[in-house]
């Protein structure tokens, strides 16, 4: 399999529409935990497999799926945010289903932060078999500079011409300074698995799930690792830090390496960022270990 799986699956999102479900899972004595990771904008699940690959070796699965609008378009374009929260909520059923019993940790990278953090303050991650979730460069602020006439007419935009591309910056080899995982992006966009454009649409539906947070959030609850990269040319880090901050306390594990582009899960360093997020979750006991 392309990213090292070893199973595909699907299920049936909140819209009726089928999603792609990507496994990795230890043998022959099966997980002792499970990850339900969620990627970034513009991205795909199987970007996860360097990380799963590590996690599986320590007894954990790691499963992900190819969120609403990013199954093979070359323009990312969804009706709205929320679908990433129901398509979620349907997704955690079939990981119960499938994971019966185990620990569940939810990770989120980017995009799949902003949709991690959602879930959490409107209470979707209140299950007993979920633990902990960790953060990777959360989509919180944009740090790419919009120009302030494109800001303000992002909303007539989005409904007058919701499909329309967004100008957008190429930033993959800015995503991580590992130079093979960078040519597997370039190859994966090349073999449209990753998306190259933005609908406006898409975009604003970001931006004002960005804004809906306001930047507090006091009501967390669960245990939470986040990863902030100090080179990242899409989260703002300084933001997100900010932001971290109002969680409240004795919850947060937070780290920041200086040296990261936005993709820390993919980043040179990346054995240590694991093994920080290994002590994290033995420390917490929340993934049997």
């Amino acid at each position: 399999m392309r990213f090292s799986e070893d199973a595909l699956h699907t299920f049936t999102g909140s819209d009726g529409g089928s999603r792609n479900i990507h496994e990795w899972k230890p043998d022959p004595n099966g997980p002792r935990a499970v990850i339900v990771a969620l990627h970034g904008g513009m991205a795909h699940a199987g970007d996860y497999v360097v990380p799963a690959l590590f996690f599986k070796q320590h007894g954990i699965a790691t499963v992900s799926f190819d969120l609403a609008g990013h199954q093979g378009q070359a323009r990312v374009d969804i009706p709205h945010f929320d679908i990433f929260l129901n398509d979620v909520v349907l997704f955690l059923d079939w990981v119960e289903a499938h994971y019966p019993h185990l620990p569940i940790w939810v990770m989120g990278h980017s995009m799949g932060g902003l949709i991690a953090t959602h879930l959490e303050l409107k209470g979707l991650l209140n299950r007993p078999h979920i633990k902990g979730v960790v953060l990777s460069s959360p989509y919180f602020v944009n740090a790419i500079r919009v120009p302030p006439w494109l800001e303000k007419a992002a909303g007539m935009l989005a409904t007058l011409l919701p499909k329309a591309k967004v100008p957008l910056p190429r930033v993959t080899d800015q995503l991580t300074h590992d130079p093979v995982i960078t040519a597997r992006h370039h190859a994966d966009e090349h073999d449209h698995i990753r998306a190259l454009e933005a609908s406006f649409r898409f975009a604003h539906s970001l931006m004002k799930a960005q804004a809906a947070l306001n930047g507090n959030l006091s009501r967390w609850k669960h245990p939470v690792f986040a990863v902030l990269a100090g080179q990242d040319l899409l989260a703002n880090t300084a933001a997100s830090q900010a932001w971290l901050n109002t969680i409240p306390n004795g919850l947060l594990t937070a780290y920041t390496y200086p040296e990261n582009y936005h993709e820390n899960f993919n980043e040179l360093n990346r054995e240590k960022i694991f093994h920080d997020i290994l002590n994290w979750a033995s420390h917490e006991q929340i993934l049997g270990l």
